[in-house]
């Protein structure tokens, strides 16, 4: 099997009718996709990423009117939030009916589903009689994928086709959100940040650390790791000082540190939102360059700055 980095559509919706997995963007990171209603299917995801069978996959669709389908019921509060932020870096974690199936699930009653906000999925979901399912397009624990030629360095020729839409504009993974009643739990940090959604929903519970059974994805302890030991540090300049004899690569957010040869500054103009963006590329590119250690600079905690820190404790862990 030779793998096809595509912009052609029409092909990878053929794929997906035949069973097969398909690679799309998104415009959080590039998901690994396939028909929810094929069972060898959503068992190859699990295959093809080394992903264990207890941690569940999200469901993509391209409109509300697909949520019958999938879910029983739709909280107040979950609507409210779909309309702010759909097609968008959000999950809604909403009781499932028996047409998901429970691998999709990991057994559990509720599923995670997702509207992406990048015109060349919602194309392919348009044109697809079912939804699909699509984890981040990475072996498991591995930094997330930005782009198509990220995909193809991590799965080569395993997959038939990689549908390129460029690099992700966000980033970041949804932001997920489950419900107590009306009450909403945020059980990963994402691209849309806690005030926005506290904004919409009011005050959120925050339970985002699960390592056995997780509700959601990204809750793992170990997640998002570069190859490369990465070391979270509260002050660059300080950690330095016990790494004179290495090989180091930095992660700052907008600091050029003199000492250090390589700096990868996340925004230039010290923007959160940019960073983001920019975060698992740098990863990219840092765990290419054959380091002894990534120092990352610990972000400001708040807005996006709080999940960029979740993902690096993550990839530290």
């Amino acid at each position: 099997m030779s793998t096809s980095i595509t912009t052609d559509i029409a092909f990878c919706q053929k794929l997906l009718k035949t069973g097969e997995l398909v690679a799309i963007p998104t415009e959080t990171v590039y998901g690994l996709a396939a028909n929810i209603m094929d069972a060898k299917a959503i068992k190859s995801i699990f295959e093809m990423k080394g992903r264990p069978m207890f941690n569940p996959l999200i469901v993509h669709i391209h409109s509300l009117e697909q949520l019958p389908l999938l879910v029983k019921d739709v909280p107040e509060n979950a609507l409210r939030l779909a309309e702010a932020f759909w097609p968008g870096s959000l999950t809604l974690i909403l009781p499932k009916t028996e047409e998901v199936a429970d691998t999709i699930t990991a057994g559990k009653a509720t599923v995670g589903i997702r509207m992406p906000n990048h015109p060349v999925t919602l194309g392919l979901l348009r044109g697809l009689p079912f939804p699909i399912a699509a984890p981040s397009a990475n072996p498991s624990t591995r930094v997330s994928p930005t782009s198509a030629e990220h995909v193809a360095s991590y799965f080569g020729t395993k997959i038939p086709a990689i549908l390129d839409g460029g690099p992700c504009q966000v980033g970041l993974e949804s932001t997920i959100v489950g419900f107590e009643g009306e009450t909403p739990i945020i059980y990963r940090k994402g691209g849309i940040s806690v005030e926005a959604i506290e904004a919409i929903a009011g005050k959120v519970q925050l339970i985002t650390k699960e390592d056995k059974a997780p509700l959601a994805p990204g809750m793992l302890l170990k997640h998002y790791s570069p190859k490369t030991k990465l070391v979270l540090s509260n002050s660059v300049t300080t950690t330095l000082k016990n790494y004179t004899n290495f090989k180091i690569g930095v992660i700052s957010f907008s600091t050029d540190y003199k000492n250090v040869s390589i700096v990868r500054k996340l925004s230039q103009k010290g923007d959160l939102g940019e960073a983001a963006k920019n975060l698992f590329s740098t990863l990219h590119e840092l765990d290419q360059m054959d380091l002894d250690f990534i120092i990352a600079e610990r972000f400001p905690e708040e807005g996006l700055g709080t999940t960029i820190n979740d993902r690096l404790q993550r990839a530290a862990y």
